[in-house]
């Protein structure tokens, strides 16, 4: 009795092990949306395209029409393939965790998230992977290996100076040091956008994502001199005010909010010795309701078209494309992007964040005025 149950529990061991091979095979060669395996690989463009407009519909977050001139690339896809299409709008976090809780009842079929959410996303299991067309133009810190999120656009931390307030706009980090103006950096106790400033202040003066106090000394050693300003982020109200004489911001924004109010009246700069450039990637949701036409937007992003209509947005494509000279003008030069860094080690950079608010809190606002 005790050597049939034993073969019986070995005969158990066998069949389940069987079944945990035959899963992970599979997943390697597929992505599950809904009740259906999709293999991503093995899809032509022109399968992709018309599969996608059978679907005829797609659902995004946080990708509005105001945001890096999602509005053309909607508008585009529509009047070629017929697609309509509709936009939530909320943070990075909020599109995971939407992802995540509403599995084979999904809304959304792609997200824009911030670079450091990709891999989370990817972590919960939430994403399909797809290379598209373009991925040997990725750049390898841009993309997962499997295509899991890549981003489309960049960020780079910029300096915005009114030079109706300054008299020098500062041009290095030892400029804005020996300055006499008040810095705007924003809320470091929340925005990704103020957080990455004093990262590209720690990459200046020797720390990096895992050590972030030469950043945080710099801007306490500010704070000390009265020169951190009590707004707490830069918009266009206040900087149309004279409300802000410098401030941090990512070079899309800057150049958005100073085309809005009077280009002349601002110069925007990247710092000398470093800045932090980031990028926004594509999620597409493993549980997608139309995963065809979320992975023919990835498609179109990434195509020149589609990369020429987030430069328009003043975003920075992640392709190396031919935009027209009216675009291009609207963008800083390629020279500003001598010195700037992309965060390798995204680990650090999560737990360094996380404990950023409070050092923040402890080391730079007691001090301001």
């Amino acid at each position: 009795m005790l050597r049939r149950k034993n073969i019986i529990k070995k005969i158990v061991s066998v069949l389940v092990l069987s079944m945990v091979i035959t899963t992970s095979v599979t997943g390697c060669q597929s992505s599950k949306s809904g009740e259906n395996e999709i293999d991503t690989s093995s899809l032509t463009i022109q399968q992709i395209e018309e599969k996608a407009k059978e679907e005829g519909k797609l659902a995004s977050l946080g990708m509005p029409d105001t945001w890096a001139n999602w509005v053309e690339t909607w508008e585009d896809i529509e009047s070629k393939y017929g697609i309509k299409h509709n936009d939530t709008d909320m943070s990075s976090a909020e599109e995971v965790a939407k992802f995540d809780a509403e599995k084979n009842n999904a809304t959304a079929d792609i997200g824009d998230v911030g670079i450091s959410f990709g891999p989370i996303a990817e972590n919960k299991g939430v994403t399909m992977a797809y290379k598209t067309s373009y991925w040997d133009e990725i750049p390898d810190w841009a993309k997962d290996d499997d295509g899991d999120w890549i981003v489309g656009y960049t960020g780079t931390i910029a300096i915005i100076t009114d030079k109706t307030k300054v008299d020098k706009a500062p041009q290095s980090w030892e400029d804005l040091k020996n300055g006499n103006y008040k810095v705007c950096v924003g809320d470091v106790t929340k925005a990704t956008q103020a957080q990455n400033a004093v990262l590209s202040a720690a990459y200046a003066f020797g720390g990096d994502e895992s050590n972030l106090q030469p950043g945080i000394d710099f801007f306490a050693e500010l704070a000390k001199n009265g020169r951190i300003s009590s707004i707490s982020d830069a918009k266009p109200a206040n900087l149309e005010k004279g409300e802000i004489e410098v401030a941090f911001l990512w070079d899309f924004n800057a150049i958005n909010y100073a085309d809005q109010i009077d280009r002349d009246r601002f110069e925007i700069t990247i710092l000398d010795e470093a800045s932090v450039m980031s990028g926004y990637a594509t999620i597409i949701n493993k549980y997608a309701k139309n995963p065809h036409a979320a992975i023919l937007a990835r498609e179109y992003i990434l195509s020149d078209e589609g990369q020429e209509n987030l430069a328009k947005g003043y975003a920075r494509p992640i392709r190396n494309v031919e935009l027209s000279e009216d675009v291009k003008s609207k963008l800083l030069d390629d020279s500003e992007y001598k010195n700037v860094i992309t965060i390798s080690d995204y680990e650090a950079w999560e737990k360094s964040a996380k404990e950023l608010p409070q050092k923040w809190q402890q080391e730079v606002l007691v001090h301001v005025k």
